[in-house]
């Protein structure tokens, strides 16, 4: 093949001959044009594909866990992850299930990932990539990138949290109390609620910044949270949005990007609210990448990668550095069978700050919050409540176990009234505070919802 010099050359021959060298000369342009590379680097050649796994030979002495690479697919290029490096080849992961190359295509290198947030991001919607899904035009950059998977603050260099809030609602406020950079786990299985407490607590006004992930969610739920339940918070918002029909590299990361998100507003001095629904399709998500990956699996089909990137997630939320702002993070945890034992979520609650129960029977009854008050705690609460309000919570704590725990023994008849006055106690005030508890996310939200209780309970007796 003649090279660009030669093609020069003949251009000073005759005016035919000057022609033809043109024609070579612009046909070369065009061939080495025509996909160029946005990439440099040494890359390598695609010498296997199958639905879950790409592997690709030329790599291996450059490639690391974790770097991501550009495939040719067609006539574009597709963005992956390097998730398992070997002597001979390394394996990628694509984050589009549709890219699927040709053997011999080639692979570049394109580093980690990295997103660039800025204050203009409130009230957009984005993918797992950092890409605008609504339509709204492109996003308007930051001054400093980031990665996506980010170390927490150290341990001994974070502010303590010790400073309570208001959700405005009211069961989780007086039973489960919440502060700035607790980091709470609400576990329920499908159907009972859990997406729509999320958006009850979005309510909270004390947040300067609330960013939302779903991650694995149904694609019809996204415009029905967005525009309905959390309508008139969407200015302070920002969604992070991987559907269940995309792919696992894509749920795995929209929880990693939404507390990269999360992060950003926390280090300019922000008090975020970071929701996540749900955390169990991010270790899903992880459990099929890890698979792909040839990793063996140890619990009930997980393998171990998956139990320790859990924790390297839910770390990053909470306080920042002392002075700065904070991330209180809210995760919903979709329990396998209603299983609240399984791993996974064994593992969540080990590492959260306090968790909320909803129980399919108390949504059976037509209670919403669906909140299992005994089963549920807040391992921060007494930063929450004051003096009186710690004693009066433990007083119908009891009675409300009491009043479960008899439930049985009143159904067939075998409860007489007089024998035990803290069971006659409980049978009579426990119905009521169940119905005080009752809220809807249409609701305006209480400012006392100790007086509303008290005003209550008050009714009862008199």
């Amino acid at each position: 093949m003649a090279t660009v010099a030669d093609v020069l050359a003949e251009t000073g021959s005759s005016p035919i001959a000057r022609h033809h060298a043109l024609e070579r000369l612009a046909a070369f342009v065009r061939r080495e044009c025509a996909a160029p590379s946005p990439v440099v680097g040494v890359g390598g050649t695609v010498s296997d594909v199958s639905r879950s796994v790409i592997a690709v030979r030329g790599m291996s002495q450059t490639a690391m866990l974790g770097d991501g690479v550009l495939m040719r697919c067609g006539d574009g290029f597709y963005r992956g992850e390097v998730i398992r490096v070997a002597e001979s080849h390394v394996l990628i992961k694509p984050f589009d299930d549709r890219a699927v190359p040709a053997l011999g295509a080639p692979v570049f290198p394109d580093g980690t990932l990295r997103i660039a947030p800025s204050p203009g991001w409130k009230g957009r919607v984005v993918d797992a990539l950092g890409m605008p899904l609504d339509g709204k035009g492109p996003l308007m950059p930051g001054c400093e990138s980031m990665p996506a998977d980010r170390p927490p603050p150290a341990a001994m260099r974070r502010a303590r949290v010790d400073k309570g809030l208001r959700t405005g609602v009211n069961v989780i406020d007086i039973f489960v109390p919440m502060c700035f950079g607790q980091r709470l786990g609400i576990f329920a299985g499908s159907g009972v609620g859990k997406s729509t407490l999320l958006a009850m607590m979005t309510k909270a006004t004390d947040f300067d910044t609330v960013v939302l992930a779903l991650a694995g969610e149904r694609g019809r739920e996204v415009r029905d949270m967005l525009e309905d339940t959390m309508a008139g918070k969407l200015e302070k918002t920002v969604t992070v949005v991987a559907t269940g029909d995309e792919s696992p590299m894509m749920r795995r990361l929209a929880p990693n990007t939404a507390t990269a998100i999360a992060e950003y507003f926390r280090d300019r001095g922000e008090n975020v609210l970071l929701i996540v629904d749900s955390i169990t399709r991010f270790a899903h998500a992880a459990r099929e990448v890890a698979i792909a990956a040839e990793e063996p699996p140890v619990s009930r089909g997980y393998p171990p990668s998956v139990f320790s990137q859990l924790p390297r997630l839910l770390e990053r939320a909470g306080p920042g550095l002392e002075g700065g702002g904070t991330i209180t993070g809210i995760y919903s945890v979709l329990v396998d069978g209603d299983d609240h034992n399984d791993p996974v979520s064994d593992a969540i609650r080990g590492t959260l700050d306090g968790h909320i129960v909803l129980d399919r029977g108390i949504a059976a009854q037509g209670r919403f919050p669906a909140v299992d008050i005994p089963g549920s705690v807040s391992r921060l609460a007494q930063h929450g409540w004051t003096p009186e309000q710690k004693k009066l919570v433990t007083q119908l704590r009891g009675l409300i176990a009491r009043f479960e725990e008899t439930r049985d023994l009143r159904a067939i008849g075998a409860y007489q009234a007089g024998n035990d006055s803290f069971l006659d106690q409980a049978v009579t005030l426990v119905p009521k505070i169940y119905e005080v508890m009752q809220q809807t996310p249409d609701m305006p939200v209480s400012t006392d919802p100790y007086n509303d209780l008290a005003a209550a309970l008050r009714k009862e007796n008199t």
